[in-house]
């Protein structure tokens, strides 16, 4: 009787060994498959991080761009109508138009 119950008593412990050891590789293959989806998940999100910044940055750049333009224009736009009064002013100096003669 003696060996019955211990042969029987070892093969429950056979048994939830087994099936302990069927549970912890289960749960580590669930966090392995969790941690990839959240790595795949952070990997998208950082990606489109970037885009967004790269698209920014490139509009930032635009603006810059035309605005320099711009600036650049109206300077052009100033001092020609500066040169053309410079011009007009010594024309009439030279015909003695100016008024100070």
């Amino acid at each position: 009787m003696k060996k019955v119950l211990t042969t029987f008593a070892a093969l429950a412990l056979i048994v939830s060994v087994s099936s302990c050891r069927e549970t912890t590789e289960e749960k580590v293959e669930d966090a392995v498959e969790s941690a990839v989806e959240e790595a795949d998940s952070n990997m998208d999100a950082a990606v489109d991080a970037m885009e967004n910044a790269a698209n920014e940055a490139g509009d930032a750049v635009e603006d810059a761009a035309n605005e320099a333009g711009d600036a650049v224009e109206e300077a052009a736009n100033e001092a020609g109508d500066a040169m053309e009064k410079a011009g007009e002013e010594m024309k009439e100096e030279m015909d003695g138009t100016d008024g100070l003669n």
